[in-house]
C-alpha cells in the first residue's frame, strides 16, 4: 500500500535561487563549452542535492536538461521531511526506483507554465497512471495557487533555459480516485456519501484499491438535484442505505480505465452494481440510465493512479 502513496518530489531546503534572466546570453567558458542554466543547472546550484540524487538514481537528469520546456514543482526540504513524517518512512531507499521515477515526474508538466498563465482545472502531469495515460493535476486560484488541495507554491516563476520551476510547500502525492474525489471540494456531498457510517460496502478501500476503475462522480448540485426531486429526502442521510449503496456503485465501472476519447456511441457497460448503463458521445458524452434519465459529462479525464474520474451533471438510477 505504501507503494501507492509514496508521492515524493525530494529536495533540499528553502533557497535563494540564482537563475539566469531568460533574456541573457550564455558566454563561453574558457574550455570552449557553453554555460547553460537548465532545471538540472538551477537546483543543482542552490543546494537542491536530494533532488538531485533522486534524479541521478532514475536516469532523469538527462530528461531535464534536454530542450524541453518544462515546469517543475519543486517541494522545500521540510516538504519532504513532512512527508517522510507522514508515512512513517525514513529514508529515500524505501522507495523503490519505478515508484520514485513516477513520483519525481508527478512534478513535470510539458511547457513553460508561469504562475500567470495558470489557469482553474486540471493539467497533465508526466507521471504515469493506467492504460499508458498521464495524470491528473487539479490547479485552484482561490488563493495563491494551490495544488491537489495539498500543495501552495510559495515561490514562483523560477527560470531556467528549458523551463521553469514553481516551489511549493508539500509533497504532490500520486492520488488515488478517492483522494482526487477528497482534492475537489465540488465532490464533497459524494465523498460524504461514499463514507457515511453505514454503509455495508466499504468504498473507500474499494477505490482505493490497484483498480483500475472509470467513476462518473456526480457534482454537488447533481446530488442536490437529486435530494430536491424526492419528497422523503432533505439530506444525504434521508436516503435508504440500501438504495444508496445501489446507487454509488452504479457510478462506477470496474476494472477499465475508459477515457472520453475511448468512448463510443452506444456503449453499455457494466457497473459494479451489476446492471449496465448506455454511454453516447453524438453531442456530447452523455449518459442514459436504467430508468431513461440523462447526465451529461461535464469534466472528462480526471486521470488517477487507479483510475479516471468523470464529473456528470445528474446522479444516475439503476432499477431499484
Amino acid at each position: 500500500m505504501k507503494n501507492k502513496i509514496l508521492n515524493l518530489l525530494l529536495i533540499a531546503g528553502v533557497v535563494t535561487f540564482t537563475a539566469c534572466n531568460e533574456d541573457e546570453t550564455p558566454e563561453p567558458t574558457t574550455n570552449n563549452t557553453v554555460e547553460t542554466n537548465t532545471i538540472i543547472d538551477v537546483t543543482t546550484e542552490n543546494g537542491f542535492t536530494i533532488l538531485g540524487q533522486a534524479l541521478t538514481r532514475v536516469d532523469l537528469v538527462d530528461v531535464l536538461e534536454g530542450e524541453g520546456p518544462f515546469t517543475v514543482f519543486a517541494p522545500t526540504d521540510s516538504a519532504f521531511q513532512a512527508l517522510l513524517t507522514e508515512l512513517n518512512l525514513t529514508s529515500l531507499d524505501e522507495v523503490s526506483d519505478d515508484d520514485l521515477k513516477q513520483i519525481l515526474l508527478n512534478h513535470v508538466v510539458s511547457g513553460k507554465v508561469m504562475s500567470t498563465d495558470l489557469t482553474a482545472g486540471y493539467v497533465n502531469t508526466l507521471s504515469d497512471g493506467p492504460e499508458e495515460t498521464k495524470l491528473s493535476l487539479l490547479v485552484d486560484l482561490t488563493d495563491g495557487v494551490m495544488l491537489n488541495n495539498r500543495s501552495k507554491v510559495t515561490q514562483a516563476d523560477v527560470a531556467a533555459d528549458n523551463g521553469v520551476i514553481h516551489v511549493i510547500d508539500r509533497v504532490i502525492t500520486r492520488p488515488s480516485v478517492v483522494d482526487a474525489a477528497l482534492a475537489n471540494p465540488n465532490f464533497s456531498i459524494l465523498v460524504a456519501a461514499l463514507t457515511r457510517d453505514d454503509l455495508t460496502t466499504d468504498f473507500v478501500a474499494t477505490l482505493s484499491a490497484e483498480g483500475p476503475y472509470t467513476v462518473f462522480a456526480p457534482t454537488n448540485k447533481a446530488f442536490q438535484d437529486l435530494l430536491a426531486g424526492n419528497d422523503d429526502w432533505d439530506e444525504l442521510a434521508d436516503i435508504p442505505v440500501a438504495v444508496l449503496e445501489a446507487v454509488l456503485k452504479y457510478h462506477v465501472v470496474a476494472g477499465t480505465n475508459v477515457q472520453s476519447t475511448e468512448i463510443t456511441d452506444g456503449m453499455m457497460p457494466e457497473t459494479f452494481e451489476g446492471s449496465t448503463v448506455t454511454i453516447n458521445n453524438t453531442n456530447g458524452v452523455v449518459l442514459t440510465d436504467q430508468n431513461g434519465g440523462t447526465s451529461t459529462v461535464q469534466i472528462a479525464d480526471v486521470q488517477t493512479s487507479n483510475g479516471v474520474i468523470h464529473a456528470i451533471s445528474a446522479v444516475i438510477l439503476p432499477k431499484l
